[in-house]
């Protein structure tokens, strides 16, 4: 197929060559010239607007957008769909809100344009990994789709199949699943997101209680120098909390176990404050995400107000005294 992709990023240049890899045609747009003109030195035909990409597709046209979710996605999902025709199809790939995705399906459809919301799980690894693809489409949409999104998953790989799931079907299996109607992929994508700070937290304490078994402040017999990398490697190895993602710990604490190359400010992009609200209104407890999530809040400042009134109070109460700085 022919594909028209918006934002080259980490992410968005890495699927462009995948898709090249896999035998489609790319035409390619950036606000960057230089992104552009490093994926036309790999193949892609450059455009040097989103209007000069459209032109530059044969009907029916598709254009997957992989820019900044808000206003950035908006401005570029709104110029491309002034540009198409009936027919044409937008694909966001970013971290859009799914109710954004359910307005512009809405919106577009009355043009006859198509849209699809494809949240896209694999970070820079995906380029040789594959890309996990939620897709909110309508079948049709989908199915004049599926040879992107099949080239752009990983395929079943080298994983183990679920007993039974032969009897079920579909493209589960293969990294790749339309889960309804358009806004559904980027709510999947939005929980995925969410479920991912609760992992990750959950390593991070985890391995912060290991790496302190050797405070002083514990009984002597009770001190241990643990080995965090090691141990990471071994819980890689048939231990139930293997995961990718302690795969990638692994890594980070082979290259410098203390992790000094770190600050410990921790962003995150919006999906996890998204999943804890649609849990309120869904009236879903969530305590494990909103702690993840209030956690990297936390991460971001040497001192919350919180700490400093929690501070303030127990001098008062007991004359506890703060240690200086940096003790």
């Amino acid at each position: 197929m022919q594909l028209g992709l918006v934002g080259l990023g980490r992410m968005g240049a890495n699927m462009v060559r995948r898709l090249q890899k896999g035998g489609h045609t790319c035409a390619v747009f950036d606000l960057n010239p230089g992104n552009v003109k490093k994926l036309t030195a790999e193949g892609a035909e450059g455009a040097d607007s989103l209007e000069d990409l459209v032109k530059r597709l044969a009907k029916p046209r598709a254009v997957w957008v992989m820019v900044p979710s808000g206003k950035a996605t908006e401005g570029t999902v709104q110029t491309l769909a002034a540009a198409m025709e009936e027919g044409d199809t937008i694909i966001d790939g970013g971290n859009s809100f799914y109710k954004d995705d359910i307005r512009r399906a809405a919106e577009f459809k009355k043009k006859g344009v198509n849209y699809a919301d494809a949240g896209t799980s694999g970070g820079v690894w995906g380029v040789e990994r594959g890309y996990c693809l939620m897709v909110g489409a309508e079948e049709q949409v989908f199915k004049q789709l599926e040879p992107i999104f099949k080239t752009l998953a990983p395929g079943r790989g080298d994983i183990p199949r679920t007993p039974g799931r032969e009897k079920l079907g579909g493209t589960a299996e293969e990294g790749y699943l339309r889960t309804g109607p358009p806004g559904s992929g980027h709510f999947v994508k939005m929980v995925h997101n969410g479920i991912e700070y609760g992992v990750m937290q959950a390593y991070g304490e985890g391995f912060d209680i290991l790496v302190h078994k050797n405070d002083k402040e514990l009984p002597e017999n009770e001190q241990f120098e643990l080995n965090a990398a090691d141990i990471a490697e071994l819980w890689r190895r048939g231990s139930v909390i293997g995961s990718w993602l302690l795969d990638l710990t692994s890594m980070a604490l082979t290259e410098n176990p203390d992790l000094s190359n770190f600050s410990g400010f921790v962003e995150d992009s919006g999906e996890g404050r998204w999943t804890i609200n649609a849990a309120i209104e869904e009236a879903v407890p969530v305590e494990v995400l909103a702690s993840a999530l209030f956690t990297r809040f936390r991460s971001r400042k040497e001192h919350t107000f919180a700490e400093r009134v929690l501070s303030a109070m127990r001098f008062k109460f007991g004359g506890h005294v703060e240690r200086p700085t940096g003790e």
